[in-house]
């Protein structure tokens, strides 16, 4: 076939595409309607689980299961729209990572509410205000997100998904690297660029503020100062990267996790994670881990807080493979709850395996 041809067989296809892809749409304005009438979920994560793995399994090539996924999962946010607009709240402002992560899930037709802080976004959803918020937990290289596991302890909304992304940070700024005697960035962001920022420089003050993208706000606003963060931030306030992936370790992980008032139904592959504290005795912890170990409950993630109730007690949180609503785990909870003060299950939702 010439040119010509191929170039008109591929108009015919992507005629026929766009006749599926809104016939499509008509079945979703359908079940938009039945769940008007049940009050079901509009983002229901077991089954955007579910319809991601049927296409990798319908697909047989060249094109690469990624490529599919990434046009579905844009197909899924205009499918939202047209059930019942949503609305997800995340860290701003705009060009924040948060805000990156939060539109490579969701897709471009959702609304998205910045918010000035991570605590905001757990009461937008409490409240209603926001249908979903997107919130870091934890990073491959600095850990835990201090704020995020502050507010898990006080907030009754539910974890029902989990997002993984590779995050490289950069230097912004509108005057050179000798210049800058003032940097702005998350705490964590500084952890993560530690080594860099040590051996760069000596006298220049690392300032933490609540967003990578409220450093590059304020950076664009101050002369001889600069910001951490996204080159979507550089472009949104006007700076210029001055230098490129300074994080210290290239395989720069962030886990964020969306949050609902409402946990995932199972998928087979699951987490669950939980919040107790223990009385402040010799191996109080360690009986509790001891259950979930008779249990055979692996546990993925630990981590700790202070209580500010009372002195040297703690918080601890828990991820583990399995849902909520296997038998297993049920017994497991109702016997690690013998040992703990107080026992509660944050949700449970589908395990991500791959980067967005």
């Amino acid at each position: 076939m010439s040119l010509e041809e191929l170039r008109n067989r591929i108009d015919e296809l992507d005629h026929q595409l766009v006749k599926l892809l809104n016939e499509r749409a008509r079945v979703v304005v359908e079940i938009g309607k039945l769940k008007d009438k049940t009050g079901g979920q509009v983002y229901a994560p077991d089954r955007e689980k579910e319809v991601f793995a049927r296409i990798a399994e319908a697909n047989k090539g060249p094109l690469p299961d990624k490529c599919l996924v990434a046009i579905w999962r844009e197909l899924m946010s205009g499918s939202f729209v047209l059930e019942r607009p949503l609305r997800i709240g995340y860290l701003g402002p705009g060009g924040s990572f948060s805000h990156t992560a939060a539109m490579l899930k969701f897709g471009q037709s959702v609304e998205y509410e910045p918010l000035a802080d991570i605590r905001s976004i757990f009461d937008e959803v409490s409240k209603g205000h926001c249908d979903l918020g997107l919130v870091p937990i934890e990073n491959s290289t600095g850990g835990g997100v201090i704020e995020t596991l502050d507010a898990l302890i006080d907030s009754n909304v539910k974890i029902c998904s989990e997002v993984l992304m590779a995050v490289h940070h950069n230097l912004l700024g509108n005057c050179s690297l000798g210049e800058i005697e003032k940097i702005y960035s998350k705490p964590e962001v500084f952890a993560q660029c530690r080594n860099w920022l040590s051996a760069t420089f000596k006298e220049a003050q690392t300032v933490p503020v609540a967003s990578t993208a409220k450093a590059a706000q304020m950076a664009a606003d101050e002369p001889n100062a600069a910001a951490i963060g996204s080159s979507v931030a550089a472009e949104l306030y006007g700076l210029k990267v001055v230098c490129e992936n300074i994080e210290d370790i290239a395989n720069n992980i962030t886990r964020f996790l969306v949050v609902s008032c409402e946990d995932a139904k199972p998928t087979g592959e699951d987490k669950t994670a939980v919040l107790f504290s223990t009385a402040h005795k010799a191996g109080a912890l360690a009986d509790v881990l001891d259950v979930f170990k008779r249990y055979n409950i692996n546990l993925t993630n630990i981590e700790s807080r202070p209580s500010k109730k009372r002195q040297w007690e703690y918080y601890f949180f828990v991820d583990f493979v399995g849902h909520r609503t296997e038998k297993q785990v049920q017994e497991g909870l109702e016997k690690a709850r013998e040992y703990c003060l107080q026992l509660s299950v944050l949700g449970s939702f589908p395990r991500a395996t791959e980067l967005l």
